[in-house]
């Protein structure tokens, strides 16, 4: 039913296993070496057409010292984070509190209330782009970072609130019944004995959620405009314009833009995969 592991695949197979490797994440890597290759070439390679081969010189401080001192490029940057943390923060508290009342808590409704933000997100989010915009012209909320945060943070709840939920169903219950034996508080067994026991869940979530709000690029365009309140995602598109687009520019802000959430994982990820393993082997 489950294929064999490679180590007890005969020795043709691990051979060939070890060779197409390389090959395949080579081709994975491709559009990523291809950006770093164009983010360190002069202006004057797109224009004679040299695309893919090596740089007539190279151009790496020129290129990234452009971006950082001749364009908004930290201030997107500074957008960015002012968006994603305030966001992963909401979108996991809320979250954890909502997926301990759902998986804890047994009272008529539960399920329909649960089966609501599983619903949520099935919704096409291309849809909402009308809608959501008038909103947050009406509420005069839109071109600020505040009107992108709590949008993203809704939007986001309701995929958290599953991972959570299904998290604490997973705990062991007598714990919770024990605490509330010897007289504790429903908000103090939560602090105090079902969010320890919460961490890798947690930080596995805020881990995705980060990635998530920070590559995102439709929100972005849709409910901002300009350098006050746009994130690099979108502010990245300043170096095009009618009538030129300086790709090099545009590659050396991409490999910017893609260091924080690589670094991030790179940060949490002892407990990123501790969440999602935790649970597969009983």
């Amino acid at each position: 039913m489950f294929p064999t592991p490679i180590e007890k695949r005969p020795r043709s197979a691990q051979v060939g296993y070890q060779a197409v490797l390389p090959l395949a994440l080579i081709l994975w890597l491709l559009p990523l070496i291809a950006v770093a290759n164009f983010s360190i070439k002069p202006e004057a390679d797109f224009v004679n057409g040299n695309y893919w081969g090596m740089p007539s010189s190279f151009e790496l401080f020129s290129n990234y010292g452009r971006v950082f001192f001749e364009s908004n490029m930290p201030r997107y940057l500074l957008n960015s984070l002012l968006i994603t943390i305030p966001t992963v923060i909401g979108a996991v508290a809320l979250s954890a509190m909502a997926g301990f009342a759902l998986g804890v808590y047994r009272f008529k409704g539960n399920l329909l209330i649960f089966f609501i933000f599983i619903a949520g997100n099935f919704v096409p989010f291309q849809i909402l782009m009308v809608p959501v915009r008038d909103l947050t012209i009406d509420l005069n909320l839109y071109d600020t970072k505040t009107g992108l945060i709590l949008f993203q943070i809704a939007f986001q709840t309701g995929f958290c609130t599953l991972f959570m939920r299904n998290f604490i169903r997973a705990l062991p219950y007598p714990l919770i019944e024990a605490a509330r034996v010897e007289g504790v508080a429903e908000w103090r067994i939560f602090w105090f004995v079902v969010l320890p026991l919460m961490k890798p869940a947690l930080a596995a979530l805020a881990v995705l959620i980060f990635t998530f709000i920070w590559n995102d690029y439709f929100w972005a365009v849709v409910l901002t405009q300009g350098p006050d309140a746009q994130p690099v995602t979108a502010g990245i598109t300043e170096f095009n314009s009618q009538f030129r687009a300086a790709y090099h520019l545009m590659s050396a802000g991409s490999i910017v833009a893609a260091l924080p959430p690589v670094a991030m994982f790179f940060m949490m990820q002892k407990h990123f995969i501790a969440g999602l393993t935790l649970g597969a082997v009983k």
